[in-house]
């Protein structure tokens, strides 16, 4: 769980959580703080569970000390009233790897920072120090959550991008609070899968836990990314955290937030293995797959049929699934339609639907984008889903026949083929505008 998102509200942090001070009250000192780069850095050490020794260290976020402003409550409390939640981002970000840069952190070790998904605007760069980044003087692992991607997917896909290319890796955070995480886990493609310390500090498993560990295999299995668990506080703890496959642990059982060490011990083997950069080549779903599957023709009645099952399939999956879809135009987005897409929005992870016309919010609950009259994805009729132990994709593109609706040609296909899916999905959910 986070607090502001640059800080942690669990058991190393729940001594700073309270403050008496109302945020309004203290709107002069947070404005004070920020101009004067007030915001200091605590760390925890991450250790790999075989060893024991720390690999990397999260930056956890404080204000200046005995202050009003020193716990994250009082600082994020205030931001959140202020509406500066993405200036004391940047600035608690800033300080995480100037602090880092000074106590001498160096590779194999890697410091984990937490982006605020309001942080994630425009061209700003999620991170300062860039030349460090690109001398690799600075090892930096960047924690997402699955409140990130669904405020605003297009900006958090971009600065995914950005990290990667300068050798950041990614972390999904909180997995495990938000059953939303599973259905996004394959589109920020995490180098780290940060298991919530109530699925370690839980005694037993629920139907709920189990499903989330499994689908957090799966992904591991399929990607290679690393489990790390976090609120380790006692052997108990540390038991069961090896037993769900976490390689990577953090908790008081191996240190509280406090000042980096000097020459801490280098881990023997990389612990942290990071994706090199992949970028999204260009084009729509029909562009980007095409080549790869057998193209068939069939009118809309047909397609019809096919893009309802899909939809259909999706409905059953709950808050695991993400469905993206096209629908050239707005008046093909169908008081019928609207009914289907709303109803899936109702549990769905993320539901957006593109078309010339179509408004940002198209119908409660699913997010929209326009397109523009003269671009590709205009001609297409795309619905793709993915959830954690099922994807498919229906792609199709307009053939330009006249006459009845009903009679129009589609080049499409169908696949399950789960990268593929995700590459679809991803072209569509660049588009997706930010959440109100």
């Amino acid at each position: 769980m986070r607090w502001g998102l640059a800080v942690r509200a669990g058991s190393a942090d729940s001594h700073l959580m309270s403050s008496s001070a109302a945020p309004q009250t203290l709107a002069h000192p947070l404005r004070q703080l920020l101009r004067r780069g007030g915001v200091r850095s605590l760390y925890q050490p991450i250790v790999d569970l075989d060893s024991g020794l720390p690999v990397a260290y999260e930056a956890l976020a404080r204000g200046p000390q005995d202050s009003p402003l020193e716990s994250p409550a009082a600082l994020f409390g205030a931001a959140h009233a202020l509406d500066l939640v993405a200036e004391l981002d940047r600035a608690c970000r800033s300080a995480a790897i100037e602090g880092a840069l000074a106590a001498g952190l160096q590779p194999p070790h890697a410091l984990f920072v937490n982006l605020e998904p309001g942080a994630v605007l425009g061209d700003d760069a999620p991170l300062s120090h860039e030349d460090d980044l690109l001398a690799g003087r600075l090892r930096v692992v960047v924690e997402f959550t699955e409140r990130a991607l669904t405020d605003r997917p297009a900006e958090v896909l971009a600065a995914v991008a950005w990290l990667r290319e300068r050798g950041c890796g990614i972390a999904l955070d909180d997995v495990g609070v938000d059953e939303r995480s599973l259905a996004l886990m394959p589109f920020l493609a995490p180098d780290v899968i940060k298991l919530d310390m109530s699925l370690i500090q839980a005694r037993g498993a629920t139907p709920a836990a189990a499903r989330v560990l499994n689908a957090v295999a799966a992904e591991a299995e399929r990607s290679g990314a690393v489990l790390l668990a976090e609120g380790i506080e006692t052997e108990e703890h540390l038991a069961r955290a090896r037993a769900i496959g976490a390689t990577l642990g953090q908790g008081w059982l191996f240190g509280r937030p406090g000042l980096l060490p000097a020459g801490a011990p280098a881990p023997d083997a990389d612990r942290l293995p990071m994706r090199s950069h992949e970028p999204l080549p260009p084009g729509t779903p029909f562009e980007l797959i095409a080549d790869l599957r057998r193209v068939r023709r069939g009118d809309k009645r047909l397609l019809l049929a096919l893009s309802r099952q899909l939809e259909a399939e999706a409905s059953a999956l709950g808050g695991e699934v993400v469905v993206l879809a096209t629908f050239q135009d707005a008046r093909f987005f169908t008081p019928r339609s609207r009914d289907r897409y709303v109803a899936l929005a109702r549990s769905a992870a993320l539901v957006g639907a593109l078309g010339f016309g179509m408004g940002v919010d198209p119908a409660p609950g699913v997010r929209g984008a326009g397109l523009l009259e003269d671009e590709a994805l205009l001609g297409e009729w795309d619905v793709a889903v993915v959830s954690p132990h099922f994807s498919a994709a229906f792609v199709a593109r307009d053939l330009g026949d006249e006459g009845e609706d009903g009679d129009r040609r589609f080049e499409f296909f169908v696949t399950y083929e789960r990268e593929l899916v995700v590459r679809a999905a991803r072209a569509l959910m660049t588009r997706i505008v930010p959440a109100p």
